[in-house]
């Protein structure tokens, strides 16, 4: 217990101190991570919107992919990318490969079925409300896309939610197609799971406290925002 005391005051004072390669790392998770996640919602919403408020041909079977997708191993995404990237691939044409821009994409690839999915789930229940009162507006397929998704903003935040934790605790993947190159492409779950094989635990542990505290941030803040919500709509 005195081992661990230790390390883990030793883990809080590098984080105080402002170490600069933690910022660095920490820095460079959330650039990866954000801008998958963006990618992954510019994509995901808007499809999971149209699964979830039409019908059409082969609408189950998207469905079914969708779901299937969402359990999507990590280090299979990464060997596909690696494979599309690297050297002799289709796209090693543009050296994507172990840059953060390969890290992105992989993760934009694990995310966006899961945002699909969770937003079908959710634009498909709201729509069974909406259905008759867009019949009588006369409201096209955008309209209600666009409207749907716009009501459903709140609980989407808590999709867009599911697919940031997804992203931000990822390691196979971005192993992979990262390479974890110091100062290039290192995240916080690439170098803990580094550091700990070193027996660099104050570090490990270090961006293990970070990680922790981005996820508690980003639960809390959303759950004020759609708690303030809940209170607007009744006031």
């Amino acid at each position: 217990m005195d081992g661990f005391g230790a390390i883990l005051a030793d883990a809080i004072g590098l984080i105080l101190s402002g170490d600069p390669d933690l910022a660095e790392i920490i820095g460079l998770s959330l650039r990866v991570t954000l801008s998958a996640v963006a990618l992954a919602c510019a994509i995901g919403l808007p499809l999971g919107a149209v699964v979830g408020a039409f019908r059409f041909p082969g609408r189950t079977v998207l469905t079914v992919v969708l779901n299937a997708l969402m359990g999507l191993p990590p280090v299979v995404v990464g060997l596909m990318v690696y494979l599309m990237l690297s050297a002799s691939g289709p796209l090693g044409v543009l050296g994507l490969l172990y840059t953060p821009t390969a890290m992105i994409i992989a993760q934009t690839i694990l995310v966006t079925p899961i945002v699909a999915a969770l937003t079908k789930q959710v634009v498909e229940d709201m729509h069974a409300e909406y259905a008759e009162q867009f019949v009588s507006l006369g409201v096209g397929p955008a309209g209600r896309v666009m409207a749907l998704l716009w009501d459903a903003r709140y609980s989407l935040l808590t999709v867009a939610l599911a697919g940031f934790g997804r992203a931000v605790a990822e390691v196979g993947a971005v192993i992979i197609v990262g390479g974890n190159i110091n100062h290039v492409t290192r995240v916080m779950t690439t170098t803990i799971a580094l550091e700990t094989s070193k027996g660099n635990l104050q570090l490990a542990l270090a961006l293990g406290v970070v990680l922790l505290s981005i996820a508690l941030t980003v639960n809390a803040a959303v759950m004020a925002l759609r708690a303030s919500a809940v209170r607007a709509a009744y006031a």
